[in-house]
């Protein structure tokens, strides 16, 4: 860990700095093999490619919308692929490369923001709840959930934990603060993971808050941490620890991972309007992807044969996601009533009678006219 109190700056975690240099860390050791470090690689230039993807068929009016997480990759790939299978995680709107490593197909993200989709994946089935649009809401949702795992006795060694995922905007929500209230008192097993990417929309950090945003936690009475939010291995390390500590009883933990978003808020967004362009060549400096590479070369992790072999899986990916959007099939309008309620419900089933008759009336219409 990096010190830089006695300068006036916030202490940071930071396993692997800008330039590919490796550290250790006392507090956070990791013990990762060298195929590993091949696999976030290619998880960083995937979910990249994805994103890349994604803006471009928007561009093309292929998505209504789509929310960038440009710049922010090693930050949620490092701390999924912390979580075990066991593990719940709870996003906002931006955690593409979060739904990436729990194993949702980048196709489900893309029918989200067609509009072809009713909800998207089974949270159950991959330990990721639905995307969030209600800044901070999801917050509340982790703690709840954590609550129940813990009065489910699922906790322990080899038990359950459960991370929230949100930004620095959210971090101002009264959510979120009674998030952070419930989960201390309850000693919950939640990790709460901000992604301080520099920009709240078009509000700076300083509008928001007089203190570092990981101090924040010592309020409420749980540890906070700030890490690198681009160094994929700090944000692995830090992530795991905090997740074990939280099985063990050990309660919630807020990890500050700072880091910046390069592109824009969403596509309807403008950055130029608000941030200059020397912060945003500042930050490319410190690419995620670029200072892993850098590691893995001089390490001789990877040779190039290696990387011209991701950069070839990339290019397919995004001729195939190409055509998967462009094929996903409409809902049928019924389908907004199927599983609201686990059990049958009258008050639904005649809501859902009603619809159809009103979308059989339509056709009825069509035929008469046709007379």
């Amino acid at each position: 860990m990096s010190d830089n109190t006695a300068h006036g700056e916030p202490e940071l975690v930071q396993l692997l700095a800008p330039d590919g240099e490796l550290h250790d860390d006392p507090d956070y050791p990791l013990d990762i093999s060298a195929e590993e470090i091949r696999g976030l690689y290619r998880d960083l230039v995937l979910v990249r490619r994805v994103d890349t993807e994604a803006v471009a068929l928007q561009r093309q009016g292929e998505l209504g919308l789509w929310a960038s997480l440009l710049g922010q990759e090693a930050a949620q790939i490092g701390s999924a692929r912390a979580l075990r299978p066991q593990d719940t995680a709870f996003p906002s709107y931006r955690e593409h490369g979060v739904a990436w490593a729990r194993g949702v197909a980048p196709k489900e993200l893309l029918g989200l923001f067609r509009g072809v989709t009713n909800g998207g994946w089974d949270p159950a089935e991959y330990g990721l709840h639905l995307y969030t649009i209600v800044i901070g809401s999801q917050t509340l949702h982790a703690t709840g959930y954590a609550m129940g795992v813990q009065r489910d006795g699922a906790t322990g060694e080899d038990g359950s934990a459960v991370i929230a995922y949100f930004g620095d905007g959210a971090s101002s929500q009264g959510d979120t603060s009674e998030a952070f209230t419930f989960a201390a008192v309850n000693n919950a097993p939640v990790v709460f993971f901000c992604q301080n990417n520099q920009w709240a929309i078009s509000e700076p950090p300083d509008r928001q808050t007089r203190v570092p945003l990981y101090r924040r936690a010592a309020g409420f009475g749980f540890p906070g941490v700030r890490i690198d939010g681009n160094d994929v291995l700090a944000s692995l390390a830090v992530t795991r620890k905090a997740l074990q500590q939280a099985r063990e009883g050990q309660g919630p933990m807020l990890i500050e991972a700072f880091t910046y978003r390069m592109g824009a808020h969403t596509t309807n967004d403008d950055p130029t309007r608000y941030r200059a362009s020397a912060e945003l060549e500042e930050w490319k400096a410190k690419d995620p992807i670029l200072r892993l590479r850098t590691h893995m070369q001089t390490a001789g992790i990877a040779g190039d044969d290696f990387f011209t072999e991701v950069e070839d899986e990339a290019d397919r990916l995004g001729e195939r996601l190409r055509a998967e959007c462009r094929s996903l099939p409409d809902p049928d309008p019924l389908d907004i009533f199927h599983e609201v309620y686990a059990e049958p419900n009258t008050q639904i089933d005649l809501q859902r009678a009603e619809f159809a008759d009103y979308l059989a009336s339509f056709d009825d219409a069509g035929a008469e006219g046709g007379r």
